[in-house]
């Protein structure tokens, strides 16, 4: 492990800090100040590599949908390693690093925009940051014409590198996993199997391992042994996968859900009445449950009695329990909470979930007595949301006498792997996913939003519908396939989905994010050999002086 930490290179050498400056940084000593255009020209070369390194760190967003080029995730991170592996030195490679970061994050969140407006490169230079040791680790290993050794370890520890970042930036307070690699994948049969025993977070791996060994082919074209057999074993280790993971078993049960979209609307009065008479209409489809979006009631059922009888009234006419998404102060507790409710034919049955996981400067602004300024240059949060403590497994009664188990998630939870899997494992038997995205319309975010629910199911071996307020209403079977036809931010009306239920567990369910845990892991032991040889070495040198 001790490859990941060299020798410095000699003061002055090319490769050491001191040259990090060009002639152009080096001053004109004994000359008179430059002119205008010199300045300029030196100004827009020193710009260029910054620039370029940001441009590079964007394009992932090209997987993503609504572009949608799955295959690029592939070679996307290329580019990006080319700029960095080729800075003159550490110093730059970690700036470069930074950049990349930062037009990484600006493109993959560039649906925030309309929220955060000008804030979006504050929180991206911040969270960039985080590219720092990365852009070093790709420079360490990758520049100049990389050995065997610098080879295989490039392979191993730069994918484990992102997976790094990858995890610390999923963290709900950070802004959770949004924009991860593996998410590009949700369509890709082997990339859903390979979720199924690590999670999205597998997938992730293996797309910077590939991007590593095609810049280790271009580092030494056509001699690098090791890149052609990194790329054989990752073939034969998806190929393996496939073939060998378990998989849930279909029962031959079938859940029929109905889905309710609305669409947005300012007037909550409208919205209700516009949710009550799409209601009606799926009367005849003899649902099992039939779900609400996101923030569809504005009113605390608890407290509101009419609404509630209103409810009642529709679950017994479609013959289904409703689940409802009420976004209101909630009884006397003077907070505002999303929670999901299930009203039956004799109104409240009792079970509701309160969100545990809010969307930042969404739904609150972090260390709001710090960062409050931002919601006067943004859409953000005006007033914080608070917290619900724990998931819910939540039972309704099917037409046949049986019952049915769901796992309510709202939102942005959908984006976490660990919740989906923690109600599978409370032997949730479909997950419910209650949105909206009516802030976002107009952006990517919709799409890339309903493209986790394939990921959720792959890896979680149970059906996943999602119905949204306004935006994409969908739905997944147990192996992440599309079931139906998805409703589109420009659809009004409902859907019925005929869910499949499975039982079983996948290896994600049993072993959890152990892809994030062992490449944290095998990042710190290797940074600690590298430090106790670098301490090493000094102390030799210090007895030998």
């Amino acid at each position: 492990m001790s490859f990941v930490a060299g020798r410095g290179s000699v003061s002055g050498s090319p490769g050491s800090d001191a040259a990090e400056g060009g002639p152009d940084d080096a001053g004109q000593a004994g000359k008179g100040s430059p002119d205008s255009d010199g300045r300029a020209r030196r100004w827009a070369r020193r710009s260029a590599v910054p620039l370029l390194a940001a441009a590079t760190g964007a394009l992932p967003v090209l997987i993503f949908p609504t572009i949608g080029w799955w295959w690029f995730a592939y070679v996307c991170l290329v580019p990006l390693m080319l700029v960095v592996r080729a800075a003159p030195n550490r110093r730059r490679a970690m700036k470069l690093g930074w950049y990349g970061g930062i037009g990484f994050l600006i493109g993959v969140m560039s649906w925030l925009i309309p929220t955060l407006s000008v804030a979006i490169l504050v929180l991206a230079a911040l969270l960039g940051l985080f590219w720092v040791p990365w852009g070093w680790l790709v420079w360490r290993l990758l520049h100049g014409r990389p050995d065997a050794l610098r080879a295989v370890a490039a392979i191993v520890l730069v994918p484990c590198g992102w997976m790094v970042i990858e995890t610390i930036r999923s963290w709900q307070y950070l802004g959770g996993p949004w924009g991860l690699l593996g998410a590009s994948q949700y369509q890709q049969h082997p990339a859903l199997v390979l979720a199924s025993v690590g999670g999205v977070w597998l997938d992730s791996l293996l797309i910077v391992a590939v991007n590593t060994a095609v810049v280790v082919l271009i580092a030494d074209w056509g001699r690098c042994v090791v890149a052609y057999l990194a790329l054989a074993g990752m073939a034969a280790m998806v190929a393996g996968v496939c073939a060998w993971a378990p998989q849930p078993r279909l029962t031959g049960a079938v859940a029929t859900i109905g889905v309710v979209q609305p669409g947005g609307s300012a007037n909550e009065v409208d919205r209700t009445a516009h949710g009550e008479a799409l209601t009606r209409t799926l009367i005849g489809a003899k649902p099992d449950l039939v779900v609400w979006g996101e923030s569809s009631l504005t009113d605390d059922l608890g407290t509101d009695p009419a609404l509630t009888a209103q409810l009642a009234t529709l679950s017994r006419e479609t013959g289904a329990d409703l689940l409802v998404n009420v976004d209101a102060v909630q009884g006397d507790s003077g907070g505002i909470y999303k929670t999901s409710v299930l009203v039956g034919p004799q109104g409240l049955t009792g079970q509701s979930y309160a969100k545990i996981r809010l969307v930042p400067f969404g739904e609150y602004i972090p260390l709001r007595p710090v960062l409050g300024w931002i919601a006067d240059l943004s859409k953000a949060a005006a007033v914080d949301r608070r917290r619900g403590t724990q998931n819910v497994v939540m039972t309704v009664p099917e037409p046949g006498g049986g019952t049915l188990r769901i796992g309510p998630l709202i939102c942005f939870e959908s984006a976490f792997p660990d919740m989906s899997r923690v109600l599978a494992n409370r032997s949730a038997q479909l997950i419910v996913v209650q949105s909206s995205t009516a802030t976002f319309q107009d952006t990517a975010a919709p799409q890339q939003h309903a493209s986790l629910a394939a990921l959720r199911a792959a890896e979680t071996g149970r059906p996943v519908v999602q119905a949204t307020l306004t935006g994409v209403s969908t739905a997944y079977d147990p192996f992440g396939r599309q079931i139906g036809h998805p409703l589109t931010t420009a659809d009004r009306g409902t859907a019925v989905y005929r869910m499949p239920l499975a039982t079983g567990s996948t290896l994600y369910d049993r072993w959890g994010n152990w892809v994030p845990t062992l490449c944290c892991l095998l990042v710190a032991l290797c940074a600690a050999g590298g430090g106790l040889r670098v301490w090493s070495e000094r102390r030799k040198a210090s007895t030998r002086g």
